[in-house]
């Protein structure tokens, strides 16, 4: 459980990062707390689309992997950042990704994130 909390801080942390570096990718809302309570049902969101559709997307393209060196995965992760844009308005929250190469820079700045505070944060069970 606590891996499960460090993950998604870590992704909602990641997230923050990448709406405050580029413009196209906006989180409105009221305030601060609603934005807060936003950005972490859009961490929820990332890491339930990380978790359940990457694999797969990443099973079938592993030729692309294979053949690109593994720098198909900046498209990979675009398009599930692109992905969790497009639920978070199918479900009603205020986060939008605007265009293709904005989510491949904002998925390459997640990813480094990510890393970074996982590294830092704890990581028990």
């Amino acid at each position: 459980m606590k891996n499960f909390v460090v993950k998604t801080i870590a992704n909602a942390g990641a997230l923050a990062v990448a709406i405050w570096l580029l413009q196209d990718i906006t989180l409105t809302g009221d305030n601060t707390g609603r934005k807060t309570l936003t950005l972490i049902l859009v961490a929820l969101l990332f890491g339930l689309v990380n978790f359940v559709v990457k694999p797969v997307v990443k099973l079938l393209t592993l030729p692309l992997f294979i053949l690109t060196l593994g720098l198909i995965t900046l498209v990979v992760n675009a398009l599930m950042l692109m992905l969790t844009s497009w639920l978070a308005g199918v479900v009603g929250l205020n986060f939008h990704v605007e265009g293709f190469w904005t989510a491949v820079l904002g998925g390459l700045i997640i990813s480094v994130v990510s890393w970074a505070l996982n590294v830092v944060l704890p990581d028990e069970d």
